[in-house]
């Protein structure tokens, strides 16, 4: 009998270093799911220097979590620039982008709104 996994694509009962979980590509946005359901999605992201998520709106809230290096996120009109060790939530139904005006990594999460 199989147990029932809810994050994927990651080392169970290890240490790992999140930073590590992910790569630098040149010109490249890198990403690595550990988790997707329709209630949450969990997601790496590494991004080289000059790429970016173009605006866009999401049906859930955003949360970004820098873990190395630095971004610019903009969220309506607003223009934020954050560090590792920071984070920001974007949130459902307002744009938002985000370039890496040098590489950085990141964690999102996405929170959807119940299913009825």
């Amino acid at each position: 009998m199989s147990e029932q996994r809810y994050i994927k694509n990651i080392d169970f009962s290890t240490i790992l270093t999140m930073s590590d979980l992910v790569s630098y590509q040149e010109g490249q946005v890198v990403s690595r799911t550990l988790s997707q359901n329709k209630a949450v999605t969990f997601t790496l992201f590494a991004f080289d220097q000059g790429e970016e998520i173009s605006s866009h709106a999401s049906t859930g809230d955003a949360l970004v979590y820098i873990i190395d290096g630095q971004s610019e996120v903009t969220i309506g009109d607003d223009v934020f620039e954050l560090k590792a060790g920071e984070t920001i939530v974007m949130p459902a139904g307002v744009p938002h982008s985000l370039l890496a005006k040098e590489q950085f990594k990141m964690i999102l999460v996405v929170v959807f709104p119940p299913k009825e």
